[in-house]
């Protein structure tokens, strides 16, 4: 199979899934199978691409050209490679987990949940495998829009709030900002075609690239940067696989992956660090992380924190693609990886907490960790990644983001990442504490609770285990992003 052939399938499997899946409606078993399979086989079709990635092979394919210069076109290098490797297991992990939850929650259009899941995988293929940003604008629209119906699934008019304004952040910055940069790049470049060390360095004067490059970070709304994060804790409504995916497999991965894509393969990094404007985005990520973790510590409602504290976390991988050296981008595209790995853990917990206990409030958790041991002990490890502390994956990425800070001399943000992690630690730690530790005031409200489904248990294990994976073997996720690392920075 050539590498252009599998780039075509990988994207085109999952959308023959969900056609299939649509098909299975009344028959649920072969529909979750279907689902399975399809999972299985995308994570199959992007796994065998890394060998000939990581020996320095492009493969790419022209799916279509609807306008003079501006194909539909297909490359995979090292950042899609990563992306594309995490997005592809993991939705065979949520599939698994969603398999539990659905029956478990009772929840309704689970068909139609399914077959949205499957799209919404196939756009974030595209996204990862975009050869220049006319595709991955067209990949990315189509990802918020597949992802609208699962935002929207309970029916109910808050899920239909949140709905309208998951669209109306994304969509209003993606046209507004995102479009506009991309016409203002075509004008000034002639191409929009990605390209190792960029395609703008004396296209324009500093101050017109600089203007261009926040229309294009402040344009990239899933990345969920202030001021335009609200969609992403009104989209709590959603169920916890939903969640699940908007935090950690597609959706807020996507947003991050483009900022990375437009700094590495747009601007260049040469170009980016004189920019003016990158000053204060820096500003702007580092008082994100802080804000958000500041309000993360406020929420009760376990999905609310667990919201905000994505929030934070995603302007790390934001301000490792700013500093723009060699510790910071690594530390960036390790983050992609060892956040997801973290974030799905701690929202899997969350639904098998609902599922087996009805509970949504962490005030009401004291003493849970007792009947849903494994649930809390996971919880506890994914906690962990995402504080980044060993001896799980997020400890690296975090030390190398450190680095980053000290190798481009920004102290002030590394103190911005020490007390973030600080933070992390105050709003996640009591959680697992209070559940093993704290008696229950709550009577007997958890003498018959047990463990959630079967399927929601191995899908949690399969998640923190890959957290501790990752600590102990990070190695193919630096040989395969070294390609893109600067030197002599």
């Amino acid at each position: 199979m050539t590498g252009g052939l599998a780039l075509v399938l990988t994207i085109a499997a999952p959308v023959g899934g969900a056609l299939l899946i649509g098909l299975l409606d009344r028959h649920p078993n072969w529909r979750e199978c279907t689902t399975l399979a399809t999972a299985g086989a995308l994570f199959l079709l992007v796994a065998s691409q890394v060998s000939s990635v990581m020996a320095g092979d492009r493969p790419s394919t022209v799916l279509a050209e609807p306008l003079p210069g501006l194909p539909l076109a297909l490359t995979l290098e090292p950042l899609g490679m990563l992306f594309s490797l995490v997005a592809s297991f993991l939705w065979i992990v949520t599939s698994i987990y969603s398999i539990g939850y659905m029956r478990g929650h009772g929840e309704s259009h689970q068909t139609r949940f399914y077959v949205f899941f499957a799209l919404s995988l196939s756009s974030a293929m595209g996204v990862a495998f975009a050869g220049n940003m006319f595709t991955l604008f067209i990949f990315y629209e189509l990802l918020t829009l597949c992802t609208y119906p699962l935002v929207t699934h309970a029916g109910t008019l808050e899920a239909k709030r949140a709905g309208r304004l998951y669209l109306g952040f994304l969509l209003s910055t993606s046209i507004g900002l995102q479009l506009l940069a991309m016409i203002w790049t075509w004008d000034i470049a002639g191409t929009l075609s990605f390209a190792p060390g960029g395609i703008l360095a004396d296209k324009a004067s500093p101050r017109i690239l600089s203007v261009l490059f926040v229309l294009y970070v402040l344009g990239v709304g899933k990345a969920a940067l202030m001021p335009f994060h609200r969609w992403l804790p009104a989209a709590m409504v959603a169920p916890t696989p939903v969640s699940a995916l908007l935090h950690a497999v597609a959706v807020v991965k996507a947003g991050v992956f483009t900022i990375l894509k437009i700094s590495v393969y747009l601007f260049g990094l040469d170009l980016l660090v004189t920019l003016e404007a990158r000053d204060w985005l820096m500003a702007l990520a580092a008082a994100t992380i802080l804000i958000a973790s500041a309000i993360a510590l406020t929420q009760d409602n376990l999905k609310a924190r667990l919201a905000y504290s994505t929030i934070s976390q995603l302007s790390y991988v934001v301000l490792g693609g700013l500093l723009a050296n060699t510790w910071s981008l690594l530390g960036a595209g390790m983050h992609i990886a060892m956040h997801a790995f973290g974030k799905i853990t701690l929202f899997f917990c969350a639904g098998a907490i609902l599922v087996a206990a009805h509970k949504t409030e962490i005030s009401q958790l004291d003493g849970i960790g007792r009947r849903m041991p494994i649930t809390m002990a996971a919880f506890f490890i994914g906690s962990l990644s995402v504080i980044g502390l060993p001896p799980t994956g997020g400890s690296w990425s975090k030390w190398f983001l450190a680095l980053g800070t000290i190798e481009a001399a920004q102290y002030q943000l590394l103190a911005v990442l020490m007390l973030s992690t600080l933070l992390n630690v105050a709003y996640l730690m009591p959680i697992p504490i209070r559940a093993f530790f704290s008696h229950s005031h709550h009577g007997e409200s958890f003498s018959h609770t047990t463990e959630a489904p079967l399927p929601c248990l191995i899908a949690l294990v399969l998640s923190a285990g890959g957290c501790l994976a990752l600590f102990l073997q990070p190695d193919t996720i630096f040989t395969l992003l070294g390609p893109i690392l600067p030197t002599g920075r």
